[in-house]
């Protein structure tokens, strides 16, 4: 996922999940913006073939860290990417919590489908980007070809007590984290401080620790705001897809690392729940599959395309 930004005492905050990507954008394609919805939506594309849409994770993070891996399926797909709502260059007209739900990211969806002119497409949900997908295909299961679930928050809000980034962190991490976490709690937000923050918070979601520079980077980057609109909405609506979606029989795919912080069990439900899917568990592997196992997780992903087309 990205960085699921939750409650952890009265005036606490701190990331637990679905951060958006953790890589280093290697070029982008020209972006375009679209208005809709009150909204001006801001997306890139990359390559030609079947479409596929990437959902990043958070809520609160743009789109950019998933260039790299846009880029790379795009040697054989129309990778698409898009930052969600008042996030990155997507602007809001007016900007509040009503403005910023799960109803309108999917019209949001909705809206960059039609002005590409998509019959149908494959979505591939990272973290949050995975809840957001599944929320669509309960609204549009027309539009949706396939599915591919990386590292997904799941198909409710049980990942709420599935969550581990305290056993992730070693004492030192996990007080580390504590103090810089409180520094911005009491008004800090300076960039040395979040990048302190980001990088003793980043191990929980790696097991590769290479990476940890680029996605403590990255983890400076979230709304705080915009991220505790969207867990309201998903509370006020109580998110559940699961009895929706065990009549949904197109492919899917779910991919979860053994390591991720995000106990395998979402995974695990939503494949007993999906009459179509398959559940492949990756060894070695954290919350980010196209780090940890870039060989696995692409040919898994290109096997699974190919047999959808």
């Amino acid at each position: 996922m990205q960085n699921y930004l939750l409650p952890m005492a009265k005036k606490t905050f701190i990331y637990i999940l679905i951060l958006s990507v953790a890589s280093i954008p290697l070029g982008f394609a020209q972006g375009y913006t679209i208005e809709a919805n009150g909204a001006k939506l801001h997306y890139k594309i990359f390559g030609k073939g079947e479409p596929l849409l990437i959902i990043n994770g958070g809520p609160g993070m743009n789109s950019n860290g998933f260039a790299e891996m846009a880029k790379n399926l795009a040697e054989n797909y129309q990778t698409i990417i898009y930052d969600q709502r008042g996030t990155g260059q997507s602007i809001l007209s007016n900007r509040d919590h009503t403005a910023v739900t799960m109803d309108w990211m999917v019209k949001d969806m909705e809206a960059l489908r039609k002005y590409l002119k998509l019959e149908e497409w494959t979505l591939l949900g990272h973290s949050f980007g995975g809840m957001l997908a599944y929320y669509y295909a309960t609204k549009h299961p027309e539009r949706v070809k396939a599915m591919i679930q990386s590292s997904s928050g799941g198909m409710d809000l049980a990942l709420l007590s599935l969550i581990n980034l305290r056993d992730k962190l070693s004492e030192m991490e996990w007080d580390s984290l504590q103090h810089y976490q409180s520094q911005l709690n009491e008004g800090d937000t300076s960039y040395a401080t979040q990048l302190k923050r980001g990088e003793f918070m980043a191990p929980a979601y790696l097991y590769n620790r290479k990476h940890i520079p680029v996605l403590a980077e990255r983890l400076t980057q979230g709304d705080s705001q915009l991220n505790g609109w969207v867990w309201a909405d998903l509370r006020k609506i109580n998110f559940d897809t699961k009895e929706t979606l065990s009549s949904f029989e197109k492919p899917v795919l779910i991919i979860h690392g053994r390591n991720d912080l995000l106990d395998e069990a979402v995974a695990e439900t939503a494949h007993q729940i999906l009459p179509n899917s398959q559940l492949e568990l990756l060894d070695r592997c954290a919350h980010y599959g196209w780090l940890d196992r870039p060989d696995v997780y692409y040919k898994l992903i290109d096997t699974f395309m190919s047999h959808i087309n």
